[in-house]
């Protein structure tokens, strides 16, 4: 079946880079182009696509304003385009969290990297087509936990892709100031992980920053890895340090879910709770049963809650995971599998 896209953007030299791009897939067919959200809002009604691609920054209405609406009235998959830019990345963040299926940076370079960029983006329109997209905007958060005593050498390892922005919104917004260090792994250009933490922090009781080569790891904060060149490890005797290395591709990524789950079931073992959430693909799923032979508990996004069933279902097969919950209900499954039997939902 061939995906329909729309891409829109206030750029014409933009619009034809896309299409191109697009178009070199056979799978794809882009059915119009649109310079503004007005115009495009027109093309949606007659052309009826399955994806759209959207410009974070352009005249008139911007592009999170017109995301706002199109999740309110007529959800479907939308990839942001976005230049990498402070501002470009916090407003491509927020699109995320309103439902946005994806981002990516606008394609730029040589011509290596335009291929790129190319196959990444196609990779990415293709599988938003098979995404569940939900009315209403942004996934509710879930709500918040009281705190409680987990074990005190426990840990969280999360990794997620496709859809991963809204979920981690939802899950870290529940978890209690107190809660064990949680370290995570979201497939996001480099120039986006930084305003992602930054606006985590703000909405969530626990700390969130991007994490830092050296850093120890305390209680009741999440390190983001940061995107793009580098992956993230534990480091130390004990395994309280985060160490970022360079190195190839794993699974297809750096940073890499496998690499970060690797390090967790060797340098804690038991200790550690490994979570597994939307995305596409089937990084995480060696990492997460290793983890599992450690001794640590699984856990698995539910196919009814995943933006896109790919990671964790590439798990559930591989045996990693010790157990399926949806979104609303991983919070205290997570907080439970640490030893913190005494959580409860708080008022």
């Amino acid at each position: 079946m061939t995906i329909r896209a729309l891409v829109v953007d206030d750029s014409a030299a933009i619009r034809a880079v896309l299409t191109r791009i697009l178009s070199a897939d056979p799978e794809i067919e882009v059915v119009g182009q649109a310079p503004e959200p007005n115009t495009a809002r027109e093309m949606i009604k007659t052309l009826r696509p399955d994806v759209i691609t959207l410009d974070v920054e352009m005249p008139g209405m911007d592009g999170l304003s017109f995301l706002e609406r199109i999740m309110r009235l007529r959800p479907m998959p939308v990839v942001m385009c976005s230049t990498l830019t402070a501002r470009g990345a916090a407003v491509t963040i927020e699109a995320l969290r309103l439902g946005a299926v994806d981002c990516i940076a606008k394609p730029s370079g040589s011509a290596e990297e335009l291929a790129r960029d190319g196959a990444l983006l196609r990779a990415k329109v293709k599988a938003a087509a098979r995404s569940a997209v939900r009315p209403g905007g942004p996934a509710r958060t879930t709500t918040p936990i009281a705190g409680g005593r987990a074990r005190e050498d426990a840990l969280i390892a999360i990794g997620s892709s496709t859809g991963g922005v809204e979920a981690l919104f939802a899950l870290l917004g529940a978890m209690p100031a107190d809660c064990p260090p949680i370290l995570i792994v979201q497939h996001m250009p480099g120039a986006f992980t930084g305003s992602f933490a930054e606006r985590l922090n703000r909405d969530c009781r626990i700390t969130v920053e991007e994490a830092r080569d050296g850093a120890p790891i305390v209680a009741g904060t999440a390190y983001i890895a940061p995107g793009g060149e580098r992956h993230m490890e534990l480091a130390g005797t004990t395994g309280s340090i985060i160490r970022l290395r360079t190195g190839d591709l794993v699974s297809g990524h750096r940073p890499s879910v496998d690499v970060l789950f690797r390090s967790v079931a060797s340098r804690r073992g038991a200790a550690a709770v490994g979570a597994i959430l939307t995305g596409m693909g089937s990084d995480g799923a060696e990492g997460l049963l290793a983890m599992r032979q450690a001794g640590a508990r699984t856990l698995g996004q539910s196919r009814e809650s995943c933006v896109v069933y790919g990671m964790p279902r590439a798990a559930m097969e591989l045996g990693a995971v010790e157990k399926e919950t949806s979104l609303s209900a991983m919070p205290e499954a997570i907080l439970a599998a640490c030893g913190m039997r005494q959580a409860k939902v708080g008022a």
